[in-house]
């Protein structure tokens, strides 16, 4: 029987064991074994835990030892584990062991308490392993994933640079900067390669830590490449460049631009690479590594070089966006009215706000009786198309309003226009972007009638206009809703009448302008304060939006109603016999030679009434009026309760009569017929002669 006194054998080997296993982990781990007591000073260490000996870190304290970038931070780490006896694992901290030279590299340290048979702290064990490589190329992954991300993400040049450089800083860089051709940022197509010294860049996004005064001073600046620096070398063979940067760096002195903004950040390290595409050159990225930061190494290129490739890509997708915007903006301020349309009875103020959609549309169109057409509407569609749809419509839309037809019967004749465009479309060969693109448009129509002051409205699908009394009281009109255009929805349209205060305001817009938080109430705010001139309330309005309320683009139309000048119209009721002819002629000569128009045009009045007047007693019934308006044209206006159409034939060379209105039709400029509930109206159109200049302001002009 075994001694109850004598030490187990098997305790003697666990402890032996224990012994060897400590031994063996100080002399051959791969992994930096630190003891530390509780002042944090290293008591042991073994051979493999650094580039230096390990007599050079006995004694030290662990910060010292290795010169720990953050040393306050990493002592509340080691406190915090001496103190509380929870581990801590894989804390990545940045510093270089004692006496080695260089900048700091990244260290992922583990620290575990060591303590005695009763628990009490004896000290810390840490261990050391240096992931600088391994931490160097997360942070590439890491930068190429946030630029795949952040890149591409918009079709504007300057925010994809912005988002280059917002991948790359701090994580790979500490200053970054990217420089556009200038002619890029307007559409245009990139000079092929190399890129001549008369090239201008711009900076179109720069970024880094602790400038941002001067980065802000950067952005937007133009420069052209000196000769024989890293820029004009990778702009001139396509190829990136790695350069370390020093006091002797020789072609600082040939590029003063690039030195003092090497001088300011501080940069020891510079990697530029083109932005290039099929051969052509888009621009420069430049990437500084500043001091206290590892320079730049061959391992980095291939990251720059995908980045970039990946930039580039996305501004030229930019680019052509860019292209085609500018062509459709251009489309859409040809084809939007040159000056104004509007009547003697209806002052008008518009404002366009650009943005992506370009068929944003608006129209003042004066018709015949003094009155004026008043529209607005938006196409939705891409591009170019946008804008050539918009054409399309409103050059429809005037050929309509030229036939005086009610605002209803507009909007329907539009919309069966509209299904034959969409028709057209979908007749396209599958492979035709266009016949996947499926547009939607929306359109206001009013007429106002100056002598009855009375509005008359439709709209397909469109926002109902906001009315302004005089008294500066806003009201959104209630106007039936029909359908959208280009829509499968057959349903009719629906007019709304208002009989309107002279001096009334008509507030028309796309329903962009008002998207944004508040902007129906700014709107209404700014349309409350009467009396003042419209086109600055127009401009008003535009500046109390919110920022970014119509990033589609936006229209604005504002007519403010009166009536026609008792001085600028004559009125009288016929008799409805032979001699209303001859009294007409009367008349209208005696009126005219009151407003100063030339003998010719009297001439041509006169037989113009004549023969209406003739038309209306044989063909029409009472009772019987005659209407002239002085306006830049003269119209004249014969009214009869009769609803039958006069038509205009060549008479043939027998016949004694039928020549009325073919005589009509050549003397006057425009003619036509309008009927109302209770009869009809023939009306003409003169153009009157411009008044003669006065010699003493032409002599000046």
């Amino acid at each position: 029987m075994a001694d109850a006194g004598a030490p187990d054998p098997a305790s003697r080997a666990v402890g032996g064991m224990g012994a060897a296993v400590l031994g063996t982990l100080f002399s051959q781990s791969a992994v930096g074994l630190h003891v530390l007591d509780t002042h944090l000073r290293v008591v042991q260490a073994n051979t493999l835990s650094g580039v230096v000996p390990d007599e050079h870190l006995v004694g030290r304290y662990f910060t010292d030892a290795y010169h720990v970038e953050r040393p306050d931070e990493a002592e509340h780490l080691l406190r915090k584990v001496l103190d509380t006896g929870v581990a801590v694992h894989e804390r990545v901290i940045r510093g270089r062991p004692v006496d080695s030279s260089g900048p700091s590299r990244r260290l992922m340290v583990s620290v575990h308490r060591l303590n005695d048979t009763d628990g009490r702290a004896l000290g810390l064990l840490a261990t050391v392993v240096d992931v600088n490589e391994r931490e160097k190329a997360r942070v590439r992954t890491a930068c190429l994933t946030a630029v795949r991300t952040r890149v591409g993400r918009s079709l504007d040049v300057a925010a994809t640079c912005e988002g280059l450089v917002e991948a790359a800083v701090p994580a790979f860089a500490d200053f970054a900067v990217v420089e556009v051709v200038d002619d890029i940022l307007r559409g245009s197509d990139p000079p092929p390669g190399p890129l001549g010294p008369d090239v201008p860049l711009r900076r179109a996004a720069v970024r880094g830590l602790g400038t941002d005064g001067y980065r802000s001073g950067l952005v937007g600046e133009m420069r052209r490449l000196s000769d024989r620096t890293p820029y004009s070398l990778a702009a001139s063979d396509l190829r990136p460049r790695l350069v370390r940067i020093d006091a002797r760096t020789p072609w600082l002195d040939a590029d003063p631009d690039s030195a003092r903004l090497i001088e300011t950040t501080r940069a020891t390290s510079l990697i530029v690479a083109p932005l290039k595409l099929h051969g052509a050159v888009l621009g420069l990225v430049s990437l500084y590594r500043c001091r206290g930061t590892e320079p730049y190494e061959e391992n980095d290129l291939p990251l720059v070089l995908t980045a970039a490739a990946h930039v580039a890509l996305s501004i030229d997708n930019a680019r052509r966006y860019e292209r085609d915007h500018v062509i459709a903006s251009t489309v859409q301020r040809r084809l939007l009215p040159q000056a104004d349309g509007g009547g003697i009875a209806v002052e008008t103020a518009h404002a366009l706000l650009p943005g992506r959609n370009s068929g944003c549309w608006f129209d003042t169109i004066g018709l015949s009786g003094a009155r004026t057409a008043l529209m607005v509407g938006s196409i939705e569609a891409p591009g170019l198309q946008a804008a050539i749809t918009m054409g399309q419509l409103r050059t429809v839309i005037h050929a309509l309003a030229g036939l005086d037809l009610e605002p209803d019967e507009v909007l329907a004749r539009l919309t069966d226009t509209a299904g034959r465009l969409a028709v057209e479309r979908a007749a396209l060969p599958p492979g035709d972007w266009l016949h996947r693109q499926s547009p939607t448009a929306t359109c206001m129509y009013a007429v106002y009638d100056p002598f009855s002051r009375t509005c008359t409205l439709a709209r397909a699908g469109h926002p109902s206009p906001v009315l302004v009394s005089p008294d500066g009281t806003t009201t959104t009109l209630d106007v039936p809703e029909g359908p959208s255009l280009f829509s499968s929805d057959s349903s009719p349209f629906a007019t709304a009448a208002y009989e309107l205060d002279e001096g009334s305001v008509l507030a028309f817009f796309t329903g962009s302008l008002l998207t944004g938080d508040g902007s129906a109430h700014r709107v209404r705010e700014v349309l409350a304060r009467p009396g003042r001139n419209l086109q600055d309330l127009c401009d008003d309005m535009v500046y109390n939006l919110p920022a970014e309320t119509h990033p589609e683009g936006a229209a604005l139309l504002l007519a403010r109603t009166g009536v026609v000048p008792a001085d600028r119209v004559a009125t009288w009721e016929l008799a409805h016999d032979r001699t209303s002819p001859a009294i007409a002629r009367t008349l209208v000569r005696d009126r005219l030679d009151g407003w100063g128009v030339e003998e010719e045009t009297i001439d041509a009045t006169e037989l113009i009434v004549s023969e209406l007047i003739t038309n209306a007693v044989r063909y029409g019934t009472p009772p019987l009026h005659l209407r002239l308006i002085l306006d830049r044209t003269l119209t004249c206006e014969v009214h009869d309760s009769s609803r039958v159409s006069p038509h205009l034939r060549h008479a043939r060379t027998v016949d004694e009569g039928g020549r009325g209105l073919f005589i009509v039709s050549r003397l006057a400029t425009h003619w036509g017929t309008r009927y109302s509930g209770n009869g009809k109206a023939l009306w003409t159109e003169q153009e009157l002669p411009l008044p003669a200049a006065d010699p003493a302001v032409a002599g000046r002009s």
